[in-house]
């Protein structure tokens, strides 16, 4: 504790010293913690995005790159081909969305109508009522399941609107579920909202033509999305009689591995930046202990020659040493939440949403990892010629 004490004395008796020493400590430390902050925060956002996907359904579309795009159509007879000859593959439904007129008596509102199947793509749990089953998939029943937005809007007094009816046009369909409100996530965005009706219902009322911008199939297990998701183009490739068609999927896992990608760049790139400033100041720290050690020379002699041990006069510097890393570290981990708590509350929260906790365990060993590397690499060397001094030299010394 005597250490820590003599350690924060000599701190503050060169406060401008000490401050210019740890200013590039302080940058790094500061940026480092402010894109761990910034990252967690856009990270979760997207998360709660996709976190409302199926983990077991994938999307297939035909690659608009290739020449001969035309050739790659998907149509709705494939759906059932699929499901028939690919054994991993037990649902097969149409992408698509048609904006429409909603109505409720007299409130009514544009909302977009998308085929679901009795395997439905949002994960969101009911408010009310049931979600679209086999059943009303087969009849092609004239159902829906509402999102929670569209409940609010035409339904504004409340209560359980299953049971009810809403016109879509001149479609009339039973509201049979309601959904909870949805996650929002990166620019807002949100999976679950509009109306969903029974696939086969809206082949019958919206679409038009056997071909289909894109398919959504469903695996059996989300184990077995990637192997499905070969099986099924090589099962439309075959259908289409051309082996050399190219078709692209997307799935959650997908989605998620590419997020994670932009954000192991992004946090390379500040890893980089706090390295090279790591280096900056532990080279500034270095250099302002052995200018201490040199300012103090006859003060070390005269504790040893009074009994002072070689390891007393060691864990002294040494201390020092760690005193200014855990002050730099210290202000830039202040500095980089900081930064980032603002943007997060301020900027992003107004483009994805939501705002995420504060990683504060993540920055604070963060912090504490600077602390003791730049310690360890810069401050041991003066310590140990501090601890070397001959006492009789030390005491010689002008």
């Amino acid at each position: 504790m005597i250490y820590l004490q003599e350690a924060f004395a000599v701190l503050f008796a060169n406060k401008v010293r000490s401050l210019l020493t740890i200013t590039g400590l302080i940058i790094g430390v500061g940026a480092v913690i402010a894109i761990q902050v910034l990252g967690a925060s856009m990270a979760g956002s997207i998360d709660g995005l996709i976190g409302n996907m199926s983990d077991n359904s994938f999307i297939i579309f035909p690659s608009q790159t290739q020449r001969n795009v035309n050739e790659a159509v998907i149509k709705l007879s494939d759906l059932q081909q699929v499901v028939d000859n690919v054994p991993s593959i037990i649902d097969g439904v149409p992408i698509g969305g048609s904006q429409d007129l909603v109505r409720n008596g007299h409130v009514e509102g544009r909302y977009r109508i998308s085929p679901e199947s009795a395997n439905p793509f949002n994960n969101l749990p009911l408010l009310y009522g049931r979600k679209i089953d086999a059943d009303d998939v087969t009849g092609a029943t004239n159902v829906a399941v509402i999102s929670n937005d569209v409940y609010l809007r035409l339904f504004p007094s409340g209560g359980d609107p299953t049971g009810q009816s809403i016109y879509a046009g001149p479609n009339r369909f039973l509201i049979v579920g309601v959904l909870t409100p949805p996650k929002r996530g990166f620019l807002n965005a949100s999976f679950g909202g509009g109306i969903a009706i029974p696939w086969t219902t809206y082949v019958h009322r919206y679409l038009r033509g056997d071909q289909i911008f894109a398919a959504r199939f469903v695996a059996s297990d989300a184990s077995k999305i990637g192997s499905s998701e070969v099986a099924v183009i090589n099962e439309l490739r075959q259908l289409r009689g051309k082996p050399d068609l190219q078709y692209q999927t997307f799935d959650k896992s997908q989605f998620s591995q590419g997020v994670a990608g932009v954000f192991n760049a992004i946090t390379f790139v500040v890893a980089v930046i706090g390295a090279v400033s790591l280096l900056v100041a532990g080279i500034g720290i270095m250099n302002i202990m052995l200018v201490s050690v040199a300012e103090r020379t006859r003060e070390i002699g005269v504790r040893k020659a009074i009994g002072a041990r070689r390891s007393q006069v060691l864990a002294q510097f040494f201390i020092e040493a760690l005193t200014l890393c855990g002050v730099g570290c210290a202000i830039g981990w202040a500095i980089g939440v900081g930064i980032g708590a603002l943007v997060n509350n301020v900027a992003i929260i107004k483009v994805t949403g939501s705002v995420v906790p504060v990683p504060w365990l993540q920055t604070i060993a963060t912090t504490v990892a600077f602390a003791v590397v730049v310690t360890l690499a810069f401050g041991t060397y003066p310590a140990f010629r501090a601890a070397s001094l001959d006492p009789i030299e030390a005491l010689r010394y002008e």
